[in-house]
Formats: structure tokens, sequence, C-alpha cells
């Protein structure tokens, strides 16, 4: 088979000369023959563009700084401070950089807000431009279904649940007479003249109350006060720096998770066993209506109720040792709650009735403006955690997608732009005729928007009925000096000790 073989020949002058040639007579061919310039002219281009893009969308994030690696600005913003201000973090940054800033928290890139207006605007976009997004520590230590950290259905589903737990029908037929009987068995056990943690009566009254509605737990059984204690080391867990090491509160706090919910099962168990043999028996706890009508799984049960136990005594605990703080140093305003609820008793005398009605926890106007001014000095939920789901332009500010973004209700709660004199307890900025529009609209101790807090309204009835009997049988006075702190949980360092007097007593 031949084979032809051609040979390229060497380039020679003539050669050279007749591809000048063809270069000229060929200017028209396409830049597709000239890779070089072609290169350049689009690498030009591309520079052009991209500068132009840039000029036109600046990405204009609010100011601020990143702080250290990873850890950023977070154990600066978590100092403890008293709850009367902000603290010395937020002071200098909103001092430094306004109301809006930009920082590095919890392990994320995080826009700062003590803005009103934005707060607001996250709050009503749950959702759809933001969604809850809290540090994956906490989610560990409350349980992945935890109300608390679910977002979309589940959620949906768990508040509605918590929701026919503390509705107005539910609050008026049946908390009502729970609130002022577990206030009773507190305030009866006091022993006049003795030092004790007003902290501490306040946690056994709330957290007997909630495990009583919840779980059918009497007060003082054993299991009760086991139950209690370990919402103590539970709690000192979830404030904590998430380490899982031996003998930190984290690891402890783990340990009594773990605990806590081998009693909530086992009364699930009972309660089961309950069902099947006395159909004709019915037990008024949220157990048992879980059990009854909701379709959570057995895990999904177990964190919702742990949940709420933990958020209904915990948050109203402290809102009631606060209110019982800032009452201690403001005599005028406890003579005026002994005035309105010596009111109420007198006509209750009247009618032959020996427990509160609900038209009777109407009337206690001043005892709901004591309680609005104490939330907004001790705003229990000082902050909550959302993330970005869209970019989002708010005042001239771009708030990128998939940053997080922290409300802080505590700074609008004590701006003097909002609140005359804001670091003051006043309770009289909530009458009637003070009162304004600004002042009510701003009031966020509960957050708000989709996730607002379904047991908003029964921590407020624990308040008022509590100080109904405190103020008609006691007086007190701080054993020794403490104050409220945010850690960022509120906690009093030493319990707030009291001594308390029967009323008349010298």
């Amino acid at each position: 088979m031949d084979v032809s073989l051609t040979l390229i020949p060497t380039p020679t002058i003539a050669s050279s000369q007749f591809i000048r040639q063809r270069f000229r007579e060929k200017q028209d061919m396409t830049v597709l023959n000239f890779p070089v310039e072609f290169l350049l002219v689009l690498l030009t281009l591309a520079v052009f563009l991209s500068v132009k893009k840039w000029k036109r969308k600046p990405l204009n994030l609010p100011p601020g700084r990143q702080g250290w690696p990873f850890v950023g600005e977070t154990f600066g913003y978590l100092k403890p401070h008293p709850v009367t201000s902000v603290g010395q973090f937020m002071e200098q940054h909103i001092s430094r950089y306004g109301k809006i800033y930009r920082s590095n928290l919890f392990g994320w890139p995080t826009i700062v807000s003590a803005d009103a207006g934005l707060n607001k605007f996250v709050l009503q976009n749950e959702g759809k431009l933001f969604e809850c997004s809290y540090p994956n520590s906490i989610g560990a230590i409350l349980g992945k279904w935890a109300m608390l950290v679910q977002v979309g259905d589940m959620h949906l589903k768990m508040r509605m649940i918590a929701f026919n737990f503390t509705n107005n029908a539910s609050l008026r037929s049946r908390l009502l007479p729970e609130v002022e009987r577990h206030s009773l068995l507190v305030l009866r056990s006091w022993i006049h003249g003795s030092t004790f943690s007003a902290l501490e009566e306040a946690k056994k009254f709330t957290f007997n109350m909630m495990a009583k509605n919840i779980l059918s737990m009497e007060p003082y059984e054993a299991m009760t006060d086991k139950l209690r204690l370990e919402y103590i080391t539970f709690m000192k867990g979830v404030i904590s720096a998430p380490l899982r090491i031996p003998g930190t509160p984290y690891w402890k706090a783990l340990k009594s998770r773990s605990n806590i919910l081998s009693v909530i099962e086992e009364k699930m168990q009972e309660r089961t066993r309950q069902m099947r043999e006395q159909r004709d028996k019915e037990v008024d706890d949220l157990l048992s209506w879980c059990l009854k009508h909701s379709d959570l799984s057995k895990e999904q049960t177990l964190d919702l109720l742990l949940t709420l136990l933990f958020a209904g005594h915990e948050t109203s605990s402290v809102a009631l040792t606060s209110a019982i703080f800032f009452l201690g140093s403001c005599p005028k305003a406890v003579r005026q709650l002994q005035e309105e609820h010596s009111e109420i008793e007198r006509k209750k005398l009247q009618r032959a009735e020996s427990n509160l009605t609900w038209e009777d926890y109407k009337e206690m106007e001043f005892t709901q403006c004591v309680i609005n001014e104490t939330l907004r000095l001790s705003n229990v939920v000082r902050f909550v955690h959302r993330k970005v789901l869209r970019d989002v332009e708010y005042k001239g500010y771009k708030i990128p997608r998939g940053w997080k973004i922290l409300p802080v209700f505590a700074s609008v709660h004590l701006d003097s732009s909002v609140y005359d004199d804001p670091h003051q307890f006043n309770p009289w900025r909530w009458e009637k005729n003070s009162v304004t529009a600004t002042t009510t609209n701003n009031l966020m101790p509960f957050g708000g928007g989709t996730r607002l807090c379904t047991g908003s309204e029964l921590a407020k009835l624990e308040l008022a009925v509590f100080l109904h009997h405190l103020v008609l049988r006691y007086r007190w006075e701080l054993a020794e000096p403490d104050q409220p702190l945010a850690f960022p949980f509120i906690d009093f360092p030493k319990g707030l000790p009291i001594k308390v007097y029967p009323i008349g007593s010298n």
C-alpha cells in the first residue's frame, strides 16, 4: 500500500512576503483569527463593566467591625450588665456606629439592631425575609424539636398546642384559680422576719404552677421538687458556654435534660395507661391534651413539654422577682397598689366570695402599669436570633442574605427618644392619661409577629395575682444589696435576699 508523505517546507523570504500580502488583503477577517487581540478586548470590556457595576450598586453594609476570628465580638456582647442599661458594649457601638451596625457574633456575620422600626420589620416578615435561627448549642440542650428552634409548619403546629393551653377561655376558667392557689401556697409558707431568696420563692411558685397544669404534678411532692432542682441546673447550662466537658455547666445541663425527659416520659406512660383503663376519667392537663388530640411523635412531645416547662416558669419567675425588686425602692407605687387591691378585696367580701374572679383581675389597672414597667426595664427576652433569607434594603443599608440579624428589644425599651427617663422605674408612664401610641407600640417584652410568646397573657396573670396577695399581706425589704443583671438572660447574683413582715407590724 502506497503511503504519501507531504513535506512542509521551511519558510522562506518569499513565503513571508506572501503571508504579509495575504494579511493586507484580508483585513476584514473576524477577530477570531487574532486570539491575543481578542482576549485583550474582552478583558478590557469586563473590567470596565465590573467597575461600572460596582459604582452603581455598592455593598452598603452598616458600619461596624468583625472582631476576633470566629468568636468575633461575642464575649463583649454577652458581658453581664445591669438590666437598667444596655451595657458598655451596646453603648459604645451605638455611639460609634448608630442603632444599626454590623458585627460577628456567635460565629456568624451579624447585623445588630437597636432600631425600633427595623426590629418590627424583622418580626413582621418572619418566614418571608427572615427566619428563626438560634445557635446549635441552644437546639442541642432544648432539643431538636423544641418549639423555640422550630420554623414553618412544625412551629405553627406546636404553637397551636401551646395556645390551646393558654388561650383566653383557659385563663378564665382553669388557670386563674390555679394561679391564685399556687400564689397562696408560697406566700403562706414565708416565715416572718427570716431572710430568704425572693427569686427562689418565685421559681417555686411558677414551676409548681406549670408542673401542675402540664403534668398534673402536685406542689411539694418529692418528684416535683426533684424536677424543679433539675431545671435549676438545666437553666445554668442554657446560659453558659457550650462546652461538652465533664464538670462544666453545659455538660451538667445535658445530664439534667436527660433526667427531666425521663420524668416526663414516665408521666406519659402512666397517662397512656390511665387513658386505656379509665376512659371516663378526664385529666385536664396539657400532657393529656397532646396524647389525645395531637399527632406529634413521642420525641416531639417530650421536647415540647420540656420547653414549655422551662419557658413557662423561668421567664415569669424572673419578671416577678424584678417587680419585687423595683417596688422595694418605690414606696409610692406600693401604696397605690395597696389601695387598688384593698378596693378589689372589699368588693370581693361584699360578694361573699373567697377567690378572685376574672372581673377582679380586669380591675387591676395600676397593677398592669407596674407589670408593663417591670417588663420594659427587665426585659427577660432581650433579643432574638434571626437569619436573613433574602437581601434586604433598609434605611440605605444592605442586609445580606445568609447573615444573622439580632433585633435587640432591650435597647429600644431603654431608648431616650422613645421613653422619657428610660432608666427610671416609673409605672405611671403607663396610665391612661399619660401613655402614648409610641410608648405602647414599642413595648415588646414577649417578641412579636407570628412568634409572639403564647404564654404572655399567662405571665401577666401570674404577676398580677401574686402581687395582689403580696401587697395585702406583707411589707418587705432587701436583706442585702442585689440587682438584676443581664447575662444575657436576666438573673440576680444573690437571688434577691429579702425579709418580710406582716402588714401592720412594726
